[in-house]
């Protein structure tokens, strides 16, 4: 921000009372309340889900307006779908989540005894990504909601259309002291992520990752950051390539590859490259004959987005790799911001396509002559969000697994972890920290409580001062 232009400076401050005052309304109501029932909690949710099966038509238009195209089908099943089962899963286990668990008291402290009790944090900051804007808003916001806390949600500048529809659903489906949505620019996102809040989640790449994490460390706010990164998918020396292409395929071509576990390279043996393209070529025919104007192939979100991706695949080009576009009916997309799914062979370690998170349809192959060295290139670089293993050798599966670092893993299988409820999702190192999702949600957005209750009957006098001869055998049994 430039601080000679006085104009920047009161609309900034401006930015930061309004945001100032909805967190204080939000933090009242949680004051007032702060450890809210099972069944408001429980209500909570049961309005989440109206909003949400209410105007499903409406959310997937926005998201298409915001996309220039997004196919409906894929935002009923990789956003709403998910959101409402996410939802009924927390709805359904509440109860079990919110009870006090027992933790053994240790042996020399019976018969006192431990409990975790869970306890709401307070006020919860979400900021979300323009990718999934309705998942990755109501996916953290159903965690913050079954833990019992109040809500303030950040859309993103990049889906206005879905941001604007989801801030006045939000506000006719709850009241302003419960859930609260903000849109803006850069600027209100920089002030939101300097809130105090109790815990701030943050959904987008692993750069703003930093800055957000650095405006948080201000007041101490702990942090949940879902990051990206580069995620592998290696088919082992005896996977089928024909039915892995497909797999990959569909979860490279979904959301046309805007997607954080999308599958950014995909590591096989030498010698099999072109086996693969044929394959990938065979499967894209046969889940998108056309791309130009099928309703069920996604455009790029915008043109800044699209220019990024042709530039990559220009360098790429200029530095030798080779590019085959898979394009079943020889489309061309002029007036579109769609682009063919494109393999890339022989790309050079230096291109933006192999060091940078691609987030479009565009998979390069990193031919390997051993599942060792497969496993070397994975870990020589930063760990990723997700990583795929295709193969059906127990002990191959097990040295990918031991011998890898991810934020979650599918095993013969692309993006599905992410589905699973009683899984956590979350990323590790340059790929972020901590994790949500079911019961890992409620605890991610959960203080919980350590409890000793001491017994009426217990020998702490024992190792009190002053200390002598008694106290000398006690110890010396204590440390035997």
């Amino acid at each position: 921000m430039d601080s000679s232009n006085p104009q920047l400076v009161t609309d900034m401050s401006a930015i930061r009372h309004d945001l100032q005052s909805d967190l204080s309304r939000l933090r009242q109501a949680y004051e007032a309340n702060r450890q809210p029932s099972a069944a408001t909690r429980r209500e909570w949710l049961t309005r989440l889900e109206a909003l949400l099966r209410d105007n499903v038509r409406e959310i997937a238009n926005a998201i298409a307006a915001d996309f220039s195209h997004r196919s409906r089908h894929e935002t009923e099943l990789l956003e709403i779908f998910p959101a409402i089962a996410a939802i009924r899963h927390a709805r359904g286990h509440l109860g079990g989540w919110m009870k006090s668990r027992r933790a053994w008291a240790s042996l020399w402290f019976m018969p006192a005894r431990n409990e975790l009790r869970p306890q709401p944090l307070g006020v919860v900051g979400i900021i979300v990504p323009w990718n999934y804007p309705i998942l990755l808003a109501v996916a953290p916001l159903v965690g913050a909601l079954a833990a019992g806390n109040r809500a303030y949600i950040k859309m993103s500048e990049f889906t206005p259309r879905t941001g604007k529809l989801f801030a006045d659903l939000v506000k006719t489906y709850f009241p302003n002291d419960e859930v609260m949505v903000v849109n803006g620019e850069a600027d209100v996102a920089q002030a939101f992520s300097a809130l105090p809040f109790d815990h701030l989640l943050f959904t987008g790449s692993t750069e703003v990752g930093k800055h957000v994490m650095r405006a948080a460390a201000e007041h101490l706010t702990p942090v949940t950051l879902e990051l990206g990164g580069k995620s592998p998918a290696i088919i082992g020396p005896d996977a089928d390539i024909d039915a892995v292409a497909a797999k990959i395929v569909f979860g490279k071509c979904l959301n046309a590859g805007q997607t954080c576990i999308a599958p950014d390279y995909v590591l096989l043996p030498a010698g099999r490259e072109a086996d693969f393209i044929a394959a990938a070529a065979k499967a894209v025919s046969k889940q998108y004959p056309t791309l130009a104007a099928n309703p069920d192939y996604t455009a790029i979100v915008n043109a800044r987005h699209l220019t990024r991706l042709h530039s990559w695949l220009d360098e790429a080009s200029q530095a030798g790799a080779k590019l085959t576009e898979l394009n079943p009916a020889n489309e061309q997309f002029t007036g579109t911001q769609k682009i063919a799914p494109t393999i890339i062979t022989g790309a050079p370690d230096a291109t933006k396509l192999m060091h940078q998170e691609i987030f479009g349809p565009i998979l390069p192959l990193v031919p390997y002559q051993d599942l060792t060295s497969a496993i070397a290139y994975v870990n020589a670089r930063p760990r990723p969000l997700a990583l795929y293993y295709f193969g059906h050798s127990d002990s191959q599966i097990e040295q990918v697994l031991d011998q890898t670092v991810a934020g979650g893993v599918s095993i013969n299988e692309t993006i599905m972890h992410i589905s699973q409820e009683e899984l956590p999702f979350g990323g590790v190192g340059a790929s972020g920290m901590g994790n949500y999702h079911g019961k890992f949600g409620f605890d991610t957005f959960s203080k919980l409580k350590p409890i000793f209750h001491q017994s009426a009957l217990n020998g702490l006098a024992l190792f009190k001062p002053p200390f002598g001869k008694r106290f000398e055998t006690l110890i010396k049994l204590l440390m035997k």
